[in-house]
């Protein structure tokens, strides 16, 4: 069976729910997301607990934000869980960026741009001069100058991103809704066939399939409408 391009965002409230949605899920998809809700509460059992069950990629995000010191220290400090993808804010600066790939070499540090909860109002308000493509295109570069190997934008940026980085970057896009989903606090968003014709790699899709009643079939029916 070939697995779809899709993170699962598997914001579970137990180990034992995160693991069920997991295994359920793992036959369907590439990635598996650990956000960090569930890392502060489980720990590095958040991410054992998917490994028994799964041989997906893991996907930790943490979206890490401090000085470069700490960053690389907190790299450091989930080394041996050997995620795939390790997410910083690109807002952090080069030397951040720079530090967490140092830190951790056989990870990709993926670099968030813009948060995919914020709309065009909302970064003006908070004071981000221009409009939301150029500043996310502007964060995408000068992360991958300073080390980062893959980057978070929305699936309406990823486009001039793909543009901006080349191939060799991976693209991954939350923010991404099958047509007649809920967008709930997502507000740039598209439809995952959209995102991926426009060149993102990965795909984040989380309550589409696991607030469904059987998640086995509800990431393999949006699995199939990718591959189709």
């Amino acid at each position: 069976m070939t697995k779809a391009p899709i993170a699962v965002a598997l914001d579970a409230p137990d180990l034992a729910t995160m693991q069920d949605w997991a295994q359920q899920a793992s036959p369907h998809v590439e990635v598996l997301k650990v956000g960090l809700e569930v890392f502060l509460r489980d720990g590095h059992s958040s991410v054992t607990s998917v490994r028994e069950v799964s041989d997906c990629d893991i996907f930790l995000d943490l979206k890490l934000h401090d000085i470069p010191a700490t960053v690389a220290g907190a790299a450091r400090s989930v080394a041996a869980l050997a995620p795939k993808y390790l997410t910083v804010h690109a807002s952090g600066g080069a030397q951040m960026i720079t530090a967490a790939a140092e830190a951790l070499p056989n990870t990709l540090i993926t670099a968030v741009t813009i948060l995919t909860s914020l709309d065009q109002n909302q970064l003006t308000t908070m004071g981000w001069a221009g409009n939301a493509q150029d500043i996310v295109v502007n964060l995408a570069k000068q992360s991958v100058d300073a080390g980062a190997r893959a980057i978070v934008c929305s699936p309406q940026e990823v486009a001039a991103v793909r543009n901006a980085v080349g191939n060799d970057i991976v693209l991954i896009t939350p923010g991404v809704r099958p047509a007649g989903s809920d967008a709930g606090d997502q507000k740039r968003i598209a439809t995952p066939q959209q995102a991926l014709a426009d060149g993102a790699n990965i795909l984040v899709i989380g309550r589409p399939i696991t607030a469904a009643g059987n998640i086995a079939e509800a990431a393999a029916a949006i699995a199939a409408t990718i591959s189709n």
